[in-house]
């Protein structure tokens, strides 16, 4: 743990200031030019079996609460709808399946890694970042807990620590960017026993998911979710029904920070002293949030490190 020395604090204050002075200089962060070979994923849900093995192994590659895999097969959980939260980082939901009511549809839920996040856009910090191969990261040590980014994301995916009075964290996929460090795919697609999930080069991803609607024409209807949605997305899903209908929301393909970064440019033009403010404030908590950990006062339960989850 890092002390809370004068240079960290300064340090740290000088972040802050920088953010209230400039405004929209965090704002530029989702504009970073992505490498044409930035990472893509697809989602059959004509192939998902709904035997979320993928939930598990997400949990175990982040350390997160968890039970033994064979627990992960009951079906109950499905009797409501369910959104990724601080102890789940993705979630499989079931939908009726019209064309063959014995296989219902089961879709995957986590961060969709915006190819231009709004995340990134509204963070004044410069806590998240898009990088570029397309995963969308954050740093804790920046992070002051404002949520912005919560309210910023149009898929509601950003969780929060709420139980957590010390050292509480922003939450989110991180598309498990320790194990891809050391050439190992992320948990939850290394573990899928039916291959419903494909991971590789975006355009290849694409090009594969256009393919196979234009092969079962039966299967799936002819659309592509997150192709194009608000400037398209790393993470996209292949159907045979509506997509509104299995509640991924209806977006435009206009990109989410041109929303974030209209609300920050008039405010930060026109209100320099309070935004100077709130990043001085901000600072303060972090400061207090820092001088808790090294002071020994943080009382909270910590998981055990679990052994890497090896698949």
């Amino acid at each position: 743990m890092k002390n809370l020395n004068r240079r960290n604090f300064l340090k740290t204050a000088a972040i802050g200031i920088s953010a209230g002075a400039l405004g929209t200089t965090s704002v530029k962060a989702a504009d970073k030019t992505l490498s044409e070979d930035r990472v893509g994923i697809l989602v059959d849900t004509d192939v998902c079996v709904g035997c979320r093995h993928c939930e598990w192994a997400c949990r175990t590659a982040h350390n997160l609460p968890s039970s033994d895999l064979e627990s992960y097969s009951d079906i109950s959980v499905f009797k409501e709808y369910r959104r990724p939260d601080c102890t789940s980082l993705t979630v499989l939901n079931e939908f009726k399946n019209e064309k063959n009511p014995l296989l219902p549809i089961y879709v995957k839920l986590q961060c969709m890694h915006c190819e231009k996040p709004a995340c990134v856009s509204a963070c004044i910090v410069g806590a998240l970042s898009k990088r570029e191969d397309g995963s969308v990261v954050w740093d804790d040590d920046k992070c002051i807990g404002c949520r912005y980014c919560m309210v910023a994301c149009q898929f509601q995916i950003p969780t929060y620590d709420y139980n957590k009075s010390i050292d509480p964290h922003i939450w989110k996929c991180d598309l498990c960017s320790e194990r891809r460090k050391s050439g190992q795919l992320p948990a939850c697609i290394d573990i899928c026993p039916n291959e419903a999930l494909l991971f590789g080069k975006r355009s290849d991803v694409l090009r594969i998911a256009k393919d196979r609607i234009r092969r079962k024409p039966d299967v799936y209807i002819d659309y592509i979710y997150g192709e194009d949605e608000i400037g398209g997305t790393s993470w996209m899903y292949i159907a045979g029904k509506s997509f509104d209908k299995l509640k991924m929301p209806p977006l435009g393909t206009d990109t989410a920070p041109g929303i974030s970064e209209a609300i920050q440019h008039g405010i930060f033009s026109y209100f320099v002293p309070p935004v100077a403010l709130f990043a001085l404030l901000g600072t303060l908590m972090w400061v207090n949030k820092h001088r808790k950990i090294d002071s020994g006062e943080n009382s909270e339960n910590t998981y055990p490190d679990k052994e890497e989850n090896k698949l």
